[in-house]
Order: C-alpha cells, then sequence, then structure tokens
C-alpha cells in the first residue's frame, strides 16, 4: 500500500471517543465553520423471521483503501472542503454498534452539506466492503446494501 493513502479501516465497532477524537481535533482550526457527519449504524433487521445480531466485515483491504483515497481526492477538487475523515469497521459489529463514519469540514455549510451525500454514495457503490449478516441463531447471509 502506499504510504500516503491511509488505512481507513478499524477492527470492530467505531467508538464514541473515536468518534469525538476526531471532532474534538477541529476546535482548534479556526478556519473551519461547519461540519456534517454520516454514521452507520448496524441495524437489528428482521429477516424471514430472523433478527440480525451483528454484521461481520471484511474487505479488499488495499483495493478499498485505494478507491477511497479516489474518492476522497475527487471530493477535495469537486467541494470546497478543508478536511475529511473516513472510517469503516473490520470484523464484527452488533446491531446497534457504529460501522461507518464520515465527517467532513469546511469553512461554509453549503459544502459539506452537499459533500457528504456524494461521498458517502460513492463509498457504499464503489468500495470492496462485504457483511455478513449474522442472526441470533447464529446462521447468516451476505448483506445486499440499499
Amino acid at each position: 500500500m502506499k504510504e500516503n493513502i491511509k488505512n481507513i479501516f478499524v477492527e470492530g465497532a467505531i467508538s464514541p471517543t473515536k468518534i469525538a477524537t476526531s471532532i474534538a481535533h477541529h476546535q482548534s482550526k479556526t478556519n473551519i465553520g461547519a461540519h456534517a457527519i454520516f454514521l452507520g449504524q448496524v441495524r437489528a433487521d428482521q429477516i424471514e423471521g430472523k433478527t440480525v445480531h451483528a454484521i461481520d466485515y471484511s474487505a479488499q483491504t488495499e483495493i478499498a483503501n485505494q478507491v477511497c483515497h479516489e474518492i476522497r481526492e475527487a471530493a477535495f477538487s469537486k467541494f470546497d472542503l478543508s478536511c475529511m475523515h473516513i472510517y469503516h469497521s473490520l470484523g464484527t459489529v452488533k446491531s446497534g454498534e457504529v460501522c461507518f463514519f464520515v465527517f467532513v469540514s469546511s469553512a461554509h455549510r453549503k459544502p459539506v452539506f452537499e459533500s457528504l451525500t456524494a461521498i458517502v454514495n460513492e463509498i457504499k457503490a464503489k468500495v470492496p466492503v462485504f457483511g455478513k449478516e449474522i442472526f441470533e441463531d447464529q446462521s447468516h447471509q451476505w448483506k445486499v446494501n440499499q
């Protein structure tokens, strides 16, 4: 993996501490006036009478990091952003826990609102991350993104 490409992956759930730390770090950056956050959380979906207990995430990490880097660079070119953080879980994440975190910052609110949806949609469509839904009875199926 290239050194300038940041690893987006976190083992297990993305903790509230990691989220808070990412946000707190920006309080010293006085050129930023707006932030927007997307938090993806594992749902306890009911599928054919079974309840999702957790999702076990896997990925083609080198390719995923490269694609995220490309999405990030394209977003910085298209939108007037100051900063961006992207994290996705690997391994098992229980229902109710956060598995996907995107945080964008800019001097003004319009770029953060416009960019956040585009970035999340690009990641979900292009990044090779796979989720195996684990049901309460320990059976499983591969997740289909919606």
